[in-house]
């Protein structure tokens, strides 16, 4: 593994006083996918969502490729950077909801082309062979003509996923990608992220699906209250976990999958 792409330097976040991220410390190298674990309400959406800033920070740090995420540094003190400078980071962050946030009066083409054109100024050719080539790694060719009303969910996801990679991101979270699929759908959007894994994308990918964590990721970062209470290579994580608490969120997955 290369330098650190993500470095997180005791990081809070809280909501009044609710202290939701207390204290996170992480570095991902470059080509490093890493899959967030934890029960409900353990900070793995928030931490992903200040990592592109779209939570202000409570204290801590947030670099992606070197640069300060969201704040400039004058002197001892951190100010936050305005609303276009942040706009002008995020290109280099890719989110996918779980929620997948298609423009549904766009074609499928539409919506994976316009952030090229609108933001990076790609010209219109150059934007079209870039989408239809991400639609056929993500497994639509032939969906490019039609509106996201006339796919599935795991379809759109895998559409936003592309719209997403468009903008050639360096970095790509993922937040809950299978949350509201059935799990049919959740096989087709699961072989996509395997599919950018094997293709070295750098990714944070927070999720219930052991079968995402254990089956391609290469560290699990397992959270509760707001702590990582255990950050290991992944196959060391499921095969020997150290912390209770981590044996106690495995048992009762795995008890859940029978």
């Amino acid at each position: 593994m290369s330098a650190s792409i993500i470095q997180i330097d005791n990081l809070r976040k809280s909501y009044g006083t609710v202290d939701v991220l207390k204290g996170i410390s992480l570095s991902v190298p470059k080509g490093q996918v890493v899959a967030l674990l934890g029960p409900s309400g353990s900070g793995k959406s928030t931490l992903l969502r200040c990592i592109n800033h779209l939570e202000t920070l409570n204290g801590g740090q947030i670099r992606v490729n070197g640069a300060l995420i969201g704040y400039e540094e004058r002197g001892a003190r951190l100010y936050e950077l305005p609303d276009r400078a942040i706009a002008r980071q995020r290109r280099a962050i890719g989110m996918v909801f779980q929620s997948f946030n298609l423009f549904r009066h766009m074609s499928v083409l539409r919506n994976v082309m316009t952030g090229p054109i609108d933001v990076l100024g790609l010209p219109k050719p150059l934007a079209r062979e870039r989408a239809l080539a991400l639609l056929d790694m993500v497994g639509l060719p032939d969906k490019a003509e039609a509106y996201p009303n006339q796919l599935s969910g795991g379809q759109q996801q895998r559409v936003a996923i592309a719209r997403t990679l468009a903008m050639e991101p360096s970095v790509l979270l993922l937040d809950e990608p299978t949350s509201a699929l059935d799990p049919e759908l959740s096989k087709e959007v699961i072989s996509t992220i395997r599919k950018l894994a094997d293709k070295g994308y750098t990714m944070m990918i927070a999720t219930h699906e052991m079968s995402i964590a254990a089956g391609f990721c290469d560290r699990v970062v397992f959270m509760a209250e707001g702590h990582v209470v255990e950050d290991r290579p992944a196959p060391e994580f499921f095969a020997s976990p150290r912390e209770a608490r981590t044996r106690q969120f495995l048992d009762h997955y795995a008890k859940t999958a029978h």
